[in-house]
């Protein structure tokens, strides 16, 4: 029976670009996995947008001299343009600064202000005489009174991942000009976690062997050992989303409050675009739909205890919803972080590797296949430029590439340009076709409990085994002595590549694209697809669709007919020269 699978992404700040770091962190291992589950026959909704509002935007703003909606529109716009180029499927990729998610983000503060789960205070906040004005967190920073770390931001610390309590920062200073600041009252709503606690602690107590160790351990010990405390969600700003309420129309919903919620908003959006408006609740209602939160290690709280938080204080959003709770985060996958070259990626040193530069020198499969390979799933990895240029070499031409090439090439010289008809295949051959078989299984289980890596590398195996069958079968030669035996082998050799094609296509789908031409199909692997950006006239933002249907192939061993007409084959991929390390490595740094 199909599932309904909800793959939620984690949200860019629309204030920079995006850089591998980024793209191994969340939206990579995301696309595999949706990827993986539509092939599966699943019901897959894939969501997420471009975080326009927050501090982020506004202090790129000031520094670019730039109105803040001008900044989001400008990164937004680019990161459509890398994933449409990366090959990342979402239903849909939108926008915080959206009608809908205004209309929905007030929604669920009123529903829980309804509920009992808000409540007013006043609190001291950092004021800065100089500007005459409130400064958000992310305009604050100072020595993390945890860990030291001398640069740690209002809300967070980068050095050690707590959540921070700005007022306790040591040397707090402002962002901008290094100015004196001050506490002042001011008044907030706050969303009382320690009334929500039990609901958490009791929803993270439940079986969670498949949510990596890092993720529940850390969370269990936020909820029980530190204990939730209530935490303000609305701030003293002019950019974001209205609080929705008479006289507190200059204070904004808090970016860390609203942007969570846009996974529930992106999904109520692609369900009015489709013209079924709740259709959504299929992965937000029904108890049997599994959700699945895609984001780095550094956002493990958010998902993993205040967003289940929000949910569970919500009930039914709309009166016309069931009458039943939200569907919790089933699997929080977060990944460590990817480093470049020994150092952390710092985009103001330009030590990084920018997505859409390296996309559009490279090609996406090439890079995917090696932030796939080198996924920083259960530690921190590092982007090496000669690890890259080797492994390119070493593992997707020599391995993968080269066992395509040398097949299909052969077989279209040697066999009428057709697939062979080899009559009745012999032991080894089936043998073969057997390992390719359960490879289904087995890249299927880790796939579908977000091992990606493992998943790859499992696939590659798969791909080393026919090119062992190949070497023992030998049919370069047995072409002239026994045409017959090198008909099977040929065939069994192609058989198992059209199957493996669909084994690696949600890692490599450009190149199994290709390779399912090449074999001689009408039509796309996946059927009916298109992904595409749309203008949308209500507060003129764009979003990313894509459309999947009824696909061609599944998650199954393919039939590859007997004397199909074969395309003129070309290599797939190709050799990088050593040279590109030295290049590269030129190109970084300020």
């Amino acid at each position: 029976m199909s599932k309904s699978i909800l793959v939620a992404v984690a949200w860019p700040y629309a204030n920079a670009e995006i850089h591998v770091g980024n793209i191994t962190g969340a939206y990579l291992p995301a696309d595999i996995f949706a990827r993986y589950h539509r092939l599966c026959g699943n019901h897959v909704l894939m969501v997420s947008g471009s975080d326009a509002h927050g501090t982020p935007i506004t202090v790129r703003a000031d520094a670019e001299g730039k109105t803040a909606n001008e900044v989001y529109k400008n990164y937004h716009n680019g990161f459509l343009n890398l994933f449409m180029q990366l090959g990342i499927t979402y239903d849909l990729f939108t926008t915080t600064h959206s009608e809908n998610h205004f209309k929905v983000s007030q929604t669920i503060f009123k529903r829980l202000l309804e509920n009992g789960y808000l409540y007013k205070e006043t609190e001291k906040q950092w004021y800065s005489p100089d500007e005459n004005r409130f400064l958000p967190d992310r305009y604050v920073e100072g020595t993390c009174y945890i860990c030291g770390y001398e640069s740690a931001r209002g809300d967070q610390c980068d050095g050690c991942g707590s959540i921070l309590d700005g007022k306790k920062l040591v040397g707090p200073r402002s962002r901008i000009g290094n100015v004196f600041l001050e506490l002042r009252d001011t008044e907030h709503f706050f969303l009382d976690l320690a009334k929500l606690a039990p609901q958490i602690s009791e929803y993270l107590a439940k079986d969670k062997s498949h949510w990596r160790s890092n993720v529940i351990k850390s969370s269990r010990y936020t909820v029980d050992e530190i204990g939730l405390h209530g935490r303000a969600i609305t701030r003293d700003l002019d950019w974001g989303i209205p609080v929705p309420l008479s006289e507190w129309d200059d204070k904004c919903l808090y970016v860390w409050f609203e942007a969570v919620i846009g996974y529930l908003s992106a999904s109520i959006e692609w369900a009015s675009n489709e013209g079924h408006p709740s259709l959504w609740h299929n992965w937000w209602y029904k108890s049997e739909a599994l959700s699945y939160y895609f984001i780095g290690k550094d956002n493990i709280p958010f998902h993993a205890v205040i967003w289940p938080a929000e949910l569970a204080g919500v009930g039914r959003i709309f009166p016309q919803d069931p009458e039943s709770s939200l569907n919790m985060p089933y699997d929080v996958s977060a990944n460590e972080f990817m480093n470049l070259e020994g150092q952390k990626i710092s985009g103001s040193r330009n030590w990084a590797v920018w997505g859409l530069d390296v996309v559009e020198r490279y090609g996406p499969d090439p890079v995917r296949y090696y932030l796939t390979i080198n996924m920083p799933e259960t530690k921190d990895t590092d982007w090496s430029w000669a690890e890259f240029q080797q492994r390119n070499n070493d593992q997707l031409v020599a391995t993968w590439g080269n066992l395509v090439n040398r097949v299909s090439s052969f077989s279209y010289k040697n066999f009428d340009n057709r697939v062979p008809e080899p009559g009745d295949l012999s032991p080894p051959d089936y043998e073969l076709l057997d390992v390719i078989k359960s490879g289904f299984d087995d890249v299927g289980d880790l796939l579908g409990t977000t091992k990606m890596r493992a998943a790859l590398q499992e696939a590659l195996k798969l791909a080393g085994e026919v090119n062992k069958y190949l070497d023992k079968q030998e049919p370069w030669f047995a072409i002239k002595s026994d045409p017959d035996k090198a008909s099977r082998s040929i065939y069994t050799a192609l058989k198992a590549i059209d199957s493996l094609k669909i084994i690696f296509s949600p890692f490599l789908p450009f190149s199994s694209e290709k390779l399912h031409k090449y074999l001689g199909y009408e039509g796309t692997l996946f059927g009916k697809q298109s992904t595409r950006i749309v203008g949308k006239e209500s507060w003129s933002h764009t979003v990313l669709e894509y459309s999947n249907k009824t696909a061609v192939g599944a998650w199954e061993p393919s039939e590859l007919p007997q004397g199909q007409l074969l395309r003129k084959p070309f290599p797939l991929f190709h050799k990088l020269d050593k040279d590109i390390v030295s290049e590269e490595m030129e190109r970084l740094g300020d």
